[in-house]
């Protein structure tokens, strides 16, 4: 036998299967192309659909240098409460909303304020001609006998005019709702003054902090609502029109119009002629 030693080689030869579809990685890639289209087009469209306040709005809100706030609504968001449907914001055709959006004329809205103005300027003169009026009948009636219970005053509702007590003469017999005869001429007066314009009236009775009573049934709050009853029905007699009459309430001693609680002058009746 030879002494020569043979070295055996193995060859093994590795099979691949499946050379077609490489597996199912291109299905992800295709999916992330397409949603990342989806997105730019998104972008592209929120772009020309909102203004140039809700893009710097938007700017600032990925802008990590900026804060972001945390209040919630009411306007403390990326566009600040509103949003691009929004028909007020929506300049542009075809974006939300409808497809015509009103042109605001600046000229226009400046003519609406003139013209406000100018009846607000035209009422504050009304009035102050019912106040003058008034006080001119007041003193041809009974001179200062009646005008002194008058006061007058403008306000943000309109005009009022207080008929007030004065000492040792009073408009009301004392803890009742029947008027005195000064009473009555004062309430005519006011009714023939107030009566020229178209203006809603609001009458209001009041009382001084003085009890009523120490009955439960019947108080201050009743005696000035009965009060202010009855000016109105002074009034309407007349001659001022049932469908001025807005407002008839008692407030008791609740508003008084002196420091002292008891002063004849917070026994009263408020006629307010009201702004339109």
């Amino acid at each position: 036998m030879s002494s020569t030693q043979h070295n055996v080689v193995i060859k093994r030869v590795k099979k691949v299967s499946g050379g077609g579809h490489h597996g199912g990685a291109w299905k992800v890639a295709y999916a992330d192309f397409v949603t990342a289209m989806m997105a730019f087009f998104l972008l592209m469209w929120l772009l020309n659909a909102t203004t140039e306040d809700q893009r710097k709005g938007i700017a600032d809100y990925f802008n990590p240098s900026i804060p972001v706030s945390q209040v919630s609504g009411g306007g403390a968001d990326v566009l600040n409460g509103e949003t691009v449907f929004n028909e007020e914001v929506l300049a542009r055709k075809g974006h939300g909303g409808t497809r015509t959006q009103p042109e605001k004329n600046a000229d226009s809205l400046t003519e609406i304020s003139d013209e406000e103005k100018g009846a607000g300027a035209q009422e504050e003169q009304a009035l102050a001609a019912v106040e003058e009026d008034l006080l001119k009948r007041a003193l041809e009636e009974e001179g200062d006998v009646i005008a002194r219970h008058i006061q007058t005053r403008m306000t943000p509702d309109g005009l009022v005019i207080e008929l007030v007590d004065v000492d040792g003469s009073p408009l009301f017999e004392l803890g009742s709702a029947r008027p005195s005869p000064t009473m009555v001429t004062l309430l005519e007066v006011v009714a023939d003054a107030v009566r020229q314009v178209k203006n809603d009236v609001a009458i209001v009775g009041h009382t001084d902090s003085r009890p009523y009573s120490n009955t439960r049934d019947y108080s201050n709050w009743e005696l000035s609502t009965d009060r202010a009853n009855t000016a109105r029905r002074i009034m309407i007699r007349a001659g001022l029109p049932l469908a001025q009459i807005a407002e008839v309430a008692g407030k008791a001693d609740t508003e008084p119009l002196t420091p002292d609680p008891l002063a004849p002058q917070n026994r009263r009746i408020s006629i307010t002629l009201l702004r339109e």
